[in-house]
């Protein structure tokens, strides 16, 4: 009798654990924004005629420097969403932010035919940015910053150009360890550049 009350209380504790493991899923789930980019009908040739489905866009973020996108194919929308949305948790890369506002400094991004251009800016500029860029930018949780596209139009081509830019994207603590420095000899060179410019300019 003991022993079966061991296992019984041993398979008490794993079905706790499993809870906590399913509650603090849910919580990190409850942290992301999800947004729909592009929605769109495809249509595939069979033998007995043409079969349509949905193809969806997707991009999450915690609107603290993870963001993430997915596609998704199924016959019904609420099915392609969710698993573009699967894909896009999957795929979430982590952007450093300026002051959790902004970003560190200006980037580009191309794919395909797409290229896009994106900037810091100071508070109180807003996300100066159209369709698939915004919707990345807001998921990131980027407040402050100005993005313009050319080229492609293509929604698809235009949130991987984008995340082109953001990868590359580096914070002043990256850029001093991979130069062997400090932060603030980094962070000083450029102060010290910015005010021999301005002196130039007087």
């Amino acid at each position: 009798m003991a022993r079966g009350n061991e296992q019984r209380g041993g398979g008490g504790d794993n079905r706790r654990d499993r809870n906590r493991g399913n509650q603090a899923e849910e919580r990190a789930d409850s942290d992301i924004v999800e947004k729909l980019v592009h929605i769109n009908r495809v249509a595939a040739t069979v033998k007995g005629g043409r079969r349509f489905s949905f193809a969806a866009l997707m991009v999450v973020g915690d609107q603290k420097g993870r963001v993430g996108f997915g596609h998704g194919k199924a016959r019904e929308v609420p099915e392609a969403i969710r698993k573009a949305t699967e894909e896009a948790k999957k795929t979430m890369i982590r952007v450093p932010l300026r002051e959790s506002r902004t970003l560190h400094h200006d980037g580009n991004g191309r794919w395909g035919a797409g290229k896009v251009m994106v900037r810091s800016a100071p508070p109180g500029t807003g996300v100066i940015a159209g369709g698939p860029m915004r919707a990345v930018l807001e998921t990131l949780g980027v407040q402050d910053v100005v993005g313009k596209s050319v080229g492609s139009s293509n929604p698809y081509n235009m949130v991987r150009a984008t995340f082109e830019a953001l990868k590359a994207q580096s914070s002043p603590r990256q850029v001093a360890a991979k130069r062997g420095k400090k932060v603030a000899d980094v962070l000083g060179r450029k102060a010290d550049g910015a005010a021999a410019a301005a002196a130039d300019g007087e």
